[in-house]
């Protein structure tokens, strides 16, 4: 038979307390890839080496060079001129909110008032820390399912970052193209 005793109740309601601090620590944090740092800037692929084949003078070759770039913006769509230095888009860090953890500590609070306040006199201890456990379960639920949508809003991010960087990565190798073929017609060798 169990004790009923005021200080076998103040002691499992003491032993409950503990494990509801103990298990607002037992969810760990999702597990993160660490992100590169940010690279430095790209160079740009629209530099190109462009040397005379036919004895073109220096002048010459400025003015087929300042011809070919326009000719190359309209075809292209794209103007370096007008593009500032080009960074790799960020990929902002996502957290839950509340932290891991949290669910799982409010969890085993409430679950062990509630387990005590439903239980019989004689049991209050005992509904206590049945309440705290299964608490804490749901608790735990609740923060795995913050983390995951975390994390699914940060796998978003990234992907429409790397989708802008490709765009803009293949607008300028458009234009590369285009500049490049307006030189080699005018008797240029670019490489």
């Amino acid at each position: 038979m169990i004790s009923t005793s005021p200080n076998f109740r103040r002691a499992a309601l003491l032993t409950a307390a503990c494990a509801v601090v103990f298990a607002g620590c037992a969810s760990p944090p999702r597990q993160r890839t660490e992100r590169a740092p940010i690279p430095d800037p790209m160079p740009p692929v629209t530099e190109l080496t462009v040397h005379p084949a036919r004895g073109q003078s220096a002048r010459e070759m400025r003015r087929d060079r300042f011809e070919c770039h326009g000719w190359a913006v309209r075809q292209s769509g794209f103007d370096p001129a007008t593009m500032s230095v080009r960074m790799p888009t960020p990929v902002p860090r996502v957290e839950a909110d509340p932290p891991a953890g949290y669910g799982t500590a409010a969890g085993a609070v409430t679950g062990a008032v509630i387990g005590a306040a439903v239980s019989s006199p004689r049991h209050t201890g005992r509904g206590a820390a049945i309440g705290a456990v299964v608490g804490a379960v749901a608790g735990a639920a609740s923060d795995a399912a913050r983390e995951a949508r975390a994390g699914r809003i940060e796998d978003a991010y990234a992907a429409r970052a790397a989708r802008r960087d490709a765009e803009y990565a293949e607008d300028e190798n458009r234009y590369r193209r285009a500049l490049s073929a307006c030189l080699e017609g005018r008797g240029y060798t670019v490489r």
